[in-house]
């Protein structure tokens, strides 16, 4: 991308995937970005995994599809998934948020979750953030411990979507200056 601005304007969610692999080099450098994503107190509360197995594939796509409500079906497509696994926040940011009554974590892994996607777009690559899953089945296909939290899924493929229009609300709307 030319300018930080234009990667954000190319960045949409995509849910529909061409059957292309992956390149390890754009997965891994995707990660890179996440690594150095900024987090409260330098916590870094999260652990990706990243899957690639067909099979596990499968099976966290069905954690986060519904067929009650008719949705995330396109998941399936997907070459890549990273989940998004909420860890421990340190001391100094575990305390801080008891005191101001905010969960760090939650906030650092929105961050995280942008930098990916953000680098995704960057790496010529479609993503979509997915927060709807059934937490025990990918903790189950993943071999994740019982104590921790799936937080994301954060789908990675080559995108068989046109880049749209995208639809946000004014400035105005959504600004002001020195007071509410």
């Amino acid at each position: 991308m030319k300018t930080f601005l234009e990667l954000v304007q190319n960045r949409q969610s995509d849910r529909a995937y061409l059957d292309k692999a992956v390149e390890t080099e754009k997965i891994e450098r995707i990660l890179e970005a996440a690594r150095l994503a900024p987090s409260a107190c330098n916590a870094q509360p999260w652990k990706f995994i990243v899957v690639t197995d067909v099979e596990k594939r499968l099976e966290v796509a069905d954690a986060t599809a519904s067929k009650l409500l008719s949705m995330n079906h396109f998941t399936k497509q997907a070459p890549v998934q990273l989940v998004l696994v909420e860890e421990s926040a340190n001391f100094t940011s575990s305390v801080g948020g008891w005191a101001k009554n905010k969960h760090y974590p939650h906030i650092d892994l929105g961050i995280v979750a942008a930098h990916i996607s953000l680098a995704a777009t960057d790496e010529g690559l479609g993503s979509c953030i997915i927060g709807w899953c059934d937490e025990k089945k990918v903790q189950k296909a993943l071999e994740i411990p019982k104590n921790k939290r799936v937080m994301l899924v954060i789908l990675l493929g080559y995108s068989a979507q046109p880049l749209r229009e995208k639809k946000r609300k004014e400035m105005a709307e959504i600004v002001s200056y020195n007071k509410y």
